[in-house]
């Protein structure tokens, strides 16, 4: 019989076995103990009472890994299903006893968790770089646990080279996991920092993201902010708008600089002329 549901990284620490049924064997849920150690901490309320409601029609769909310990049972992998099945008021759920090791145990729960839909990019690369640390795998060993490929968990990894506010934008889904794979293939954390920006401000798909860091040296800087206007400036350009009623702009510093006047009818423009005249008589 196929084994359903486990995915291929907890398949590996499984006994090789066809009969998968013969294996299960229904628990108290009084009798089962949550795992101190399980990664995992927030638990989406919402999705849990969806599960939940669901567990009301078809029961546990995919059994939980769990341990022996002086009598009670010890959750490996299966927290989620067991908080929903709590919700759900069932009395005992399916449950696959397994002699795992401390390091097993952390690594079922670890997998687990990496293979949920519901991880974005940046938690799943986080999730990865556990796994590695804790059980002291190289990524060509937590490629084969993930049932993945090497480059696929190296471009993962690289995601977390990202500066902070990118990685932030892939958490809130500002960016999705595509976008975030192009930035990482960037050196310049200021050219990342930019393009994300972009990407956002300008909805930009995948595709023209690409296009972009293809030429990032293209890609035009946002434009420094101008330095403040002298305070005596600033008085100058209030009392120059209001003695001509005209839109005055002044820019530059007490050496140099630029004065604009600017009209939006002819009322204005006869003022500004009658102004002229009046300066012309007493020249």
């Amino acid at each position: 019989m196929k084994k359903m549901g486990l995915g291929r990284g907890l398949d590996a620490l499984l006994p090789e076995t066809n009969d998968l049924g013969n294996m299960v064997s229904m628990i108290a849920i009084t009798e089962l103990d949550r795992n101190p150690d399980q990664p995992r901490r927030e638990f989406d309320e919402e999705a849990l009472q969806t599960l939940a409601d669901s567990m009301k029609e078809a029961g546990v769909l995919q059994p939980l890994l769990v341990v022996e310990r002086n009598g009670r049972y010890r959750i490996v992998a299966g927290e989620r299903r067991f908080r929903a099945a709590r919700l759900a008021g069932l009395d005992a759920v399916p449950c696959i006893i397994r002699d795992f090791t401390p390091q097993e145990q952390m690594e079922a729960a670890l997998i687990e968790n990496i293979q949920r839909e519901d991880l974005n990019a940046i938690e799943e690369a986080a999730a990865v770089r556990q796994l590695m640390d804790s059980c002291g795998y190289t990524q060509e060993k937590a490629a084969q646990r993930l049932g993945k490929s090497r480059p696929a968990v190296a471009n993962l990894l690289r995601l977390l080279s990202l500066p902070e506010s990118v990685q932030a934008y892939v958490v809130s889904g500002k960016l999705s996991a595509g976008h975030a794979r192009v930035l990482a293939g960037l050196d310049d954390a200021e050219m990342q920092i930019a393009l994300a920006d972009k990407t956002i401000r300008e909805a930009l798909s995948v595709r023209a993201l690409e296009k972009l860091a293809a030429q990032p040296k293209e890609l035009p800087r946002e434009k420094p902010a101008p330095r403040p206007l002298p305070l005596e400036l600033q008085d100058m350009e209030n009392k120059m708008r209001e003695a001509l009623g005209v839109r005055t702009i002044i820019k530059g510093n007490r050496k140099h600089g630029k004065i604009t006047l600017q009209y939006y009818n002819e009322e204005e423009l006869e003022r500004l002329y009658q102004c002229m005249e009046w300066l012309e008589e007493r020249g």
